[in-house]
């Protein structure tokens, strides 16, 4: 009889944001992401105590994961945040950021857990409504008739990715890539329901990045005992083709369910003529192109090529979608049955794509470098003062908790834009337009003598009549001047308004449940 162990009593954490060890790994965590952020962020290198592959990255997608909490008030900040990321590809670090600054705000302001994620979400609301105006000062009309708006917010988010070791021009080149590949994925004519196609990335070794291109319909890797003259069967119009998904390689394990083997009866024989016999039905149906997920035997791909049908085996999971939606083959999943006439197709002419797809739904992008999160910051300070008796009121607050949950909440906008600078510079605000400066450490002169200077987004120059502040620093509330802008001057660095957005609401949501957890309950068995 197996001996019984008395069960050990669940661990309760009583006000989380109180524990020291919690608010020491949330501070961790903040400051781990704040080094990562941006194009010139910091790569880390992630391995497990235990054991297992040393993970170089920067990107929230890849981090993230990799970084193993026991503390599950850790891992609900991770869940939320990397919930945003499997949606919309873009603006982790954002929505990390911006959460764990609210929640660091809020409690070293000393603010009552309610109170704070009140005004959390009036100030949450104030953004939005502001970003969805047809005037909002961060907000740039994306253009579908000129390819640079675009070409700028795919390089903006190439060049966010330092692990990929891009020079500026490689960067550049990709991006238009990105652009081309993602409108030839846009139907031009289409009438009823829209179908979007799919951009395949295919890596090749020993290339340079500059030599790389787009090409319209699927590119597949074919074995070198591929006959070049048999490249004209491919010219009838349509070309048949099928596709397997499962096994032909003539292995008993590959065949699946019960089989029952009787003595003295050859199973490779058997199995081998049912091979062959699967490819007499290929040729007799006219089939020009066999294509398999995993082997194929020896055997058949002989007998098959004997008869002018090109073979391709070893495609692998990852083209098999892309090669059934472009052809409309359906995958073939065992030898044993007839192959129908539906599943035949016929052949005809990652990150940065799901972003560029949201630009469809809405055509609009936000300022980068920053500058939206410092224009957002002074257009928060400005507009909340309106109505600030008939808003407390609303809110259950006093005058002062207001005011300092509007604080704490414009500086975690601020901090965002501040984890951008990592070379010891300073990050500043033009007090007439809002957006974000850098300017090395201690040299306050390179803008204030009016140097040639742009903003992080590369709207605003600097000129010797501006003002500036330092960013987390007291400055006179304004309300950000409208920039006039000039059609020929381009923001130099886009973030997605779609992916923005949600980040911007995530962090704030995922940081008021956070202040609002008052147990944690942990199951010690």
């Amino acid at each position: 009889m197996a001996r019984l162990v008395k069960k050990s009593p669940s661990l309760c954490t009583d006000l989380p944001l109180d524990n020291t060890d919690i608010c020491n790994r949330l501070h961790l965590l903040r400051q781990l992401l704040r080094s990562c952020i941006g194009p010139t962020g910091r790569l880390k290198q992630v391995h497990n105590n235990i054991g297992g592959h040393v993970i170089t990255t920067s990107t929230s997608s890849v981090l993230l994961p990799a970084i193993s909490s026991s503390q599950s008030f850790i891992n609900l900040i991770k869940t939320s945040i990397l919930n945003h990321v499997s949606r919309f590809s873009d603006c982790g670090l954002f929505a990390a950021l911006l959460c764990l600054s609210l929640i660091e705000q809020a409690k070293q302001s000393g603010l009552r857990g309610n109170v704070a994620t009140t005004v959390n979400q009036h100030l949450l609301g104030l953004c939005t409504s502001y970003l969805q105006r047809q005037d909002c000062g961060c907000k740039v009309k994306l253009d579908f008739c000129s390819s640079q708006s675009l070409i700028t917010l795919a390089r903006s988010i190439v060049s966010s990715k330092p692990a990929c070791v891009l020079t500026e021009q490689e960067a550049l080149h990709i991006s238009k890539l990105a652009v081309q590949a993602f409108l030839l994925t846009v139907p031009c004519n289409s009438p009823g329901v829209v179908s979007l196609g799919k951009i395949v990335t295919v890596s090749v070794e020993g290339h340079s990045v500059l030599n790389s291109a787009v090409f319209p319909g699927l590119l597949l890797d074919m074995p070198d005992v591929f006959f070049l003259n048999k490249v004209e069967n491919l010219h009838s119009n349509p070309t048949c083709m099928v596709l397997f998904s499962a096994s032909l390689a003539g292995d008993l394990s590959d065949l699946g369910g019960i089989i029952e083997v009787h003595p003295g009866v050859d199973t490779d024989s058997q199995i081998l003529d049912q091979l062959l016999k699967l490819g007499n039905q290929v040729v007799k149906d006219e089939v020009k192109l066999f294509v398999c997920q995993k082997v194929i035997h020896p055997v058949l791909q002989h007998h098959l090529r004997s008869h002018g049908i090109i073979v391709i085996e070893r495609l692998g999971i990852t083209l098999m979608e892309p090669l059934a939606q472009l052809t409309g083959a359906q995958p073939v999943a065992t030898m044993h049955t007839t192959i129908p006439a539906k599943a035949y197709g016929r052949v005809v002419c990652h990150k940065t794509e799901h972003v560029l797809r949201l630009t469809l739904r809405e055509p609009s992008a936000l300022l980068g470098g920053g500058c939206t999160e410092t224009h957002l910051a002074a257009y928060v300070r400005h507009k909340s003062m309106d109505n600030v008796t008939e808003t407390v009121s609303v809110l259950g607050c006093s005058q002062t908790e207001y005011l300092c949950g509007v604080e704490g909440f414009c500086r975690s906008l601020e901090s965002v834009a501040a984890a951008l600078e990592h070379d010891g510079g300073n990050s500043l605000m033009d007090l007439t337009h809002a957006h974000h400066w850098s300017t090395r450490a201690n040299v306050m002169e390179e803008l204030t003598e009016g140097s040639s200077g742009f903003c992080g987004c590369g709207l605003v120059e600097s000129s010797t009549n501006q003002k500036w502040t330092y960013l987390n620093t007291k400055y006179p509330q304004f309300s950000p001047a409208p920039l006039f802008r000039v059609p020929t001057v381009q923001p130099r660095v886009l973030d997605s308004f779609t992916a923005k957005l949600n980040a911007l609401q995530v962090a704030v949501e995922t940081a008021n449940l956070a202040l609002d957890v008052r147990y944690l309950i942990q199951d010690m068995n």
